[in-house]
C-alpha cells in the first residue's frame, strides 16, 4: 500500500511537471505569435505612413504653385536664351569653356507647362558639371552623371554625353513645332538637283527659313553676354556631326531628317510618359488626361472642371480605372500627328449631319492613321472633351487642343500680346493720317 502511494505521487508529480511544460510551450508560441501580429502591425502602419508622405511630398503647396505660375509664365513669353538659361542645370567647369548645358529632362522640363524647376537650379544658377571625368558637383556633392535614358534614345546622337547646348535646344524647339510634312515640302524646294539630298550649306538656308516661320525663331535674339548665341550649322555642333560627317562633307538623305524628326517626337513622348512615374506599366486616367491638357491654355476653373469629369469617373484603384499603358498613350499621341486630317474628317461627319461618338472617332483614327484606338482611351477622351454628357465630341475644341498638343504649345506667340496692340493701333494711326491727308489733297 505504502509502494502504491509512492508510486500514485511520482505519477501525480510527473503529470504536473508535464502540465506545467505543456504551458510554457504555449505561452511562449501564444508569446511569438503575439510578436509576430504586432511586427505585421508595424510594418503595415510603417506603410500606411510611407505611402501618407508620399502624398504629402506630390501635394502641391502655395509657393509651389507660385512657382510653377512664375515658370510657365516665363515658358511663354521669355525669350529662348532665357528659358535655356532658367531650365539648364549644368555648366561646364573647364577652363577654357563656360558652356551652358540641358539633360533630356531639363529640356522636358523647358516645354512643359505645370512642372517646377529643382529648388536651387533657376535663372543663371547650374551645378558643376566637367565633361571629361563625367562628374557633377553640386551642395560641396559630387556624383557621376546619370541621364537615366537607354543608350540608343536620340539624345545620344547629339554627343557622347547625350547633353544639348544653346544650339541644339533651338534647334530641337524648331524641329518639334515644324509639322513632318512642312519639313518634307521645304526639303524638297531647297533641293535643286532633284536627288533628295541636301548639303550643309542648303540645309542652314531650310534651317534658317523653317526657324523664320515658328514663334521660336521669331522670338529669338543673340545674348553674347550669357553665351547664348545661334550657331549655324557649319559650325562644329552635334547636328553638323550625325547629319554631314565630322567633315561636314557629307550629304543629308530627307529620309534620314525626317526619320530623326520621327524618333525626336518618340522620344519626348517616352519621357514624358516615365515621367509621370507609371505603375505596372500603367499611368493613371487622371495623369492622361493632365497630358493632353497640358497646353491647351484653358482658365484653371475650366480644366479643373474637365479634369474632375475624368477623376469622378475613374477613381484611382477602383474597378472602373485600368489605367492608360504605354501603347495606348503611344497610339494616341500617333494619331495627333494626322490631327490635320482627323479635323478635315471629323469636319465632313458633322456637315453631314453625323454624330461624332465614339465608334466615329475611332473609325477616324483607322481611316486616316489606320491607328485602333482602345475602348478604354476612347472613353476618357470622351469624358474629357463631353461638355455636356451626351456621349458627343466637342470636335472643334478637341481638335484645337490637340494641335496644341502636338506642337507641344510651341506654335502659339511667345508674347503677352501688348506689342501686337501696340503695332495694331500705330497702323490705325497711321491709316487715319494717310486718309486724312488725301482728303486734305483732294479739297484743294
Amino acid at each position: 500500500m505504502f509502494v502504491v502511494q509512492i508510486f500514485g505521487g511520482f505519477n501525480y508529480i510527473e503529470r504536473m511537471l508535464y502540465e506545467s511544460d505543456e504551458k510554457e510551450k504555449k505561452r511562449k508560441a501564444c508569446s511569438m505569435i503575439n510578436a509576430k501580429c504586432q511586427s505585421v502591425v508595424t510594418s503595415l502602419k510603417d506603410e500606411e505612413s510611407h505611402q501618407n508622405e508620399s502624398v504629402k511630398k506630390k501635394h502641391v503647396g502655395f509657393r509651389d504653385r507660385k512657382f510653377i505660375a512664375y515658370e510657365n509664365r516665363i515658358r511663354a513669353y521669355s525669350t529662348p536664351d532665357k528659358i535655356f538659361r532658367y531650365f539648364a542645370t549644368l555648366k561646364s567647369v573647364e577652363e577654357d569653356s563656360e558652356t551652358i548645358y540641358m539633360t533630356p529632362e531639363d529640356f522636358l522640363r523647358s516645354i512643359t507647362p505645370g512642372i517646377k524647376q529643382p529648388d536651387g537650379l533657376d535663372l543663371d544658377s547650374f551645378k558643376r558639371y566637367d565633361p571629361k571625368t563625367g562628374l557633377v558637383w553640386f551642395h560641396n556633392k559630387s556624383e557621376k552623371l546619370n541621364l537615366g535614358i537607354p543608350k540608343e534614345s536620340v539624345f545620344y546622337k547629339l554627343c557622347d554625353h547625350a547633353l544639348i547646348t544653346f544650339s541644339d535646344f533651338i534647334f530641337l524647339l524648331t524641329v518639334l513645332s515644324t509639322p513632318h510634312r512642312q519639313f518634307e515640302i521645304a526639303f524638297r524646294m531647297f533641293d535643286i538637283n532633284g536627288d533628295g539630298e541636301l548639303d550643309i550649306n542648303e540645309f542652314e538656308v531650310v534651317r534658317s527659313v523653317i526657324m523664320g516661320t515658328t514663334a521660336v525663331g521669331r522670338r529669338h535674339r543673340d545674348n553674347s553676354t550669357s553665351g547664348c548665341t545661334l550657331k549655324p550649322s557649319s559650325s562644329n555642333s552635334a547636328f553638323k556631326c550625325y547629319f554631314f560627317g565630322p567633315n561636314g562633307d557629307q550629304k543629308l538623305p530627307i529620309s534620314k531628317f525626317l526619320q530623326f524628326h520621327s524618333e525626336l517626337q518618340e522620344e519626348i513622348m517616352r519621357l514624358e510618359f516615365e515621367r509621370a512615374e507609371p505603375k505596372n506599366g500603367k499611368i493613371t486616367e487622371v495623369q492622361f488626361a493632365n497630358s493632353l491638357l497640358a497646353y491647351a491654355g484653358f482658365p484653371e476653373n475650366k480644366r479643373r472642371k474637365m479634369i474632375r469629369r475624368v477623376k469622378t469617373k475613374f477613381p484611382v484603384d477602383s474597378e472602373h480605372s485600368s489605367g492608360i499603358t504605354y501603347k495606348d498613350f503611344s497610339d494616341f499621341s500617333h494619331l495627333l500627328r494626322s490631327i490635320a486630317d482627323v479635323d478635315t474628317a471629323l469636319t465632313f461627319y458633322h456637315m453631314a449631319g453625323a454624330s461624332i461618338n465614339e465608334d466615329t472617332l475611332n473609325h477616324v483614327a483607322l481611316t486616316v492613321a489606320n491607328i485602333h484606338l482602345s475602348p478604354h482611351v476612347l472613353d476618357v477622351v470622351f469624358t474629357l472633351f463631353d461638355e455636356n454628357n451626351d456621349g458627343q465630341l466637342s470636335y472643334r475644341e478637341f481638335v484645337g487642343v490637340m494641335r496644341h498638343r502636338l506642337l507641344r504649345g510651341l506654335d502659339k506667340p511667345m508674347d503677352t500680346g501688348f506689342i501686337r496692340l501696340l503695332s495694331a493701333l500705330f497702323h490705325c494711326a497711321k491709316e487715319q493720317i494717310n486718309l486724312g491727308v488725301n482728303s486734305t489733297y483732294t479739297n484743294v
